[in-house]
């Protein structure tokens, strides 16, 4: 995990009060709440982790408390909306024991927590907190439907929340938790509770995952694949995350029901992506003259293998090792989209450019002591590269369409979260009575401890959006949560 040093200046400006505005148009806090043309006597939301309320790596109580969800059902409330339920997980912690232990440490832990670590404060992985509980069955409802993992054809597979799919990946151990039978689908156990109002936020995991491992996934765009034959890390095809969520949305209004979908932010807005600068490695001069002599002979390879008609003189330059003195560079990585010149015994390095992006899980590496990105180049799982973000992008922008083009021909409300995010993301960030937040890491106040998950105060800003955009299509009067009374990252 990253060491992150923070100044008691940088900590402070979480809480500095730059003025007394707010960054939301639709302001109903005086205005007596009123449904408007909705009915949020039953309301099912329905998504992924972030409708779940999973942050810090995991899934755990406070953070399910301050699902977006969660947030906007007790504003419906005030507004004739019913009792809202979520499936619980039974502590404060998260994780699985016996899934941690099957996965050998490597997933399931529980919640990311900043601990001091030789004088720099480091998200820490805690012990998960119990086994895999199973709180559902035969007649159990439960009102928040986010599957953390969940990509947009999950959520209509039967089966999908079995325990004797676990072992195969064919199931998904938060849908085991809560499933009202073994055969059951996420869509189905929300539709048999009949809602008057849902919300729809799915398909960030159909690129994350591609994302998150570097690129280590097939892009399906246009391939017609089923997505039962594709890899964890798979790019779906947008084709099938159109079909999906159409059918999807088809179902749910069926019955006359109101809702609101949103569409996915690009991942170069999070900090998962923005936290490590593309170009790493400072110009110290004595670093400088190590790494040049010491990347001489690759270099030399090269030219050989341009002068040998193997490399074009683009692609020649592009792998050229070079450090200067006195200006940020590149780190070193292995690039598998390099042309592949083993049979010479020329790896695959390059420097990063402005246009790549070092994940957070590179970031321990990244050190004099670890060499990474130096001496030791890094592995292609710790780069999403430029050519791989422009798969994700284009991807995203597909899908992105395609779920406004469903809200709109269905007259649902619609949300645009990849906006959000990217306001989120610049400088000025979104002001909320006062105080500002950015998605800069940690000292942001929005983005959990994971780079990818949103603090409670973050999912209030989310909260706050939706309902906006309900009041908006439906003449509703919700009014807006308090952003600062959520949690955001806590410090030791």
């Amino acid at each position: 995990m990253k060491k992150i040093l923070i100044s008691a200046i940088a900590v402070s400006a979480l809480f500095f009060t730059v003025s007394c505005e707010t960054d939301f148009d639709t302001d109903v806090s005086s205005i007596q709440v009123t449904p408007g043309e909705a009915n949020f006597t039953k309301f099912v939301s329905i998504g992924n982790s972030l409708t779940s309320g999973y942050r810090d790596g995991t899934l755990y109580s406070d953070g399910q408390m301050e699902s977006f969800p969660n947030m906007m059902a007790q504003q419906m409330k005030r507004a004739g909306g019913g009792e809202f339920t979520q499936p619980m997980m039974p502590n404060n912690v998260g994780g699985f024991t016996n899934l941690f232990t099957a996965s050998g440490g490597t997933e399931f832990y529980g919640k990311l927590t900043l601990k001091v670590l030789n004088g720099a404060l480091s998200p820490t992985p805690s012990a998960p907190g119990a086994n895999l509980d199973m709180i559902g069955g035969a007649g159990k409802k439960f009102s928040n439907m986010g599957v953390p993992g969940a990509k947009s054809f999950h959520l209509g597979v039967n089966g999908y929340g079995n325990p004797a799919g676990l072992a195969t990946g064919a199931a998904n151990p938060y849908f085991v938790r809560f499933a009202t039978s073994p055969t059951a689908s996420v869509i189905g156990d929300a539709m048999v509770q009949a809602p008057t109002f849902f919300s729809l936020w799915i398909g960030n995991n159909d690129v994350l995952s591609y994302a998150t491992s570097g690129g280590s996934g097939i892009d399906q765009t246009g391939t017609g694949n089923n997505p039962a034959t594709y890899g964890s890390n798979d790019i779906t095809d947008p084709a099938v995350v159109a079909s999906v969520i159409s059918g999807y949305v088809n179902a749910l209004t069926a019955g006359g029901a109101k809702g609101v979908i949103a569409n996915i932010p690009n991942v170069t807005s999070i900090p998962y992506f923005t936290r490590v600068p593309a170009m790493p490695i400072p110009g110290a001069p004595a670093t400088v003259t190590a790494l040049n002599s010491a990347y001489a002979g690759y270099n030399a390879g090269l030219g050989q293998a341009k002068t040998l008609g193997y490399l074009t003189e683009a692609e020649y330059n592009q792998r050229l090792i070079k450090f200067t003195v006195g200006v940020a560079n590149g780190a070193i990585i292995v690039d598998k989209d390099l042309t592949n010149l083993s049979a010479l015994n020329i790896p695959s390095y390059r420097q990063t450019t402005a246009k790549d992006y070092i994940l957070l899980t590179a970031s321990s590496l990244l050190t004099p002591a670890a060499g990474g990105g130096t001496s030791v180049p890094l592995a292609d799982k710790y780069v999403l590269t430029e050519k791989e973000t422009a798969k994700v992008l284009t991807a995203t922008a597909a899908y992105n369409a395609s779920i406004k083009s469903i809200a709109t021909a269905k007259g649902l409300a619609f949300v645009d979260a990849n906006a959000k995010m990217v306001e989120l993301s610049k400088m000025s960030g979104i002001l909320f009575d006062g105080v500002k937040y950015t998605a800069t890491f940690v000292t942001g106040g929005t983005f959990s401890l994971d780079g990818v998950h949103l603090t409670g105060r973050g999912y209030a800003l989310i909260a706050n959006e939706f309902m906006k955009e309900i009041n908006k299509k439906y003449k509703s009067t919700l009014p807006m949560v308090n952003v600062n009374s959520y949690q955001g990252v806590t410090f030791p």
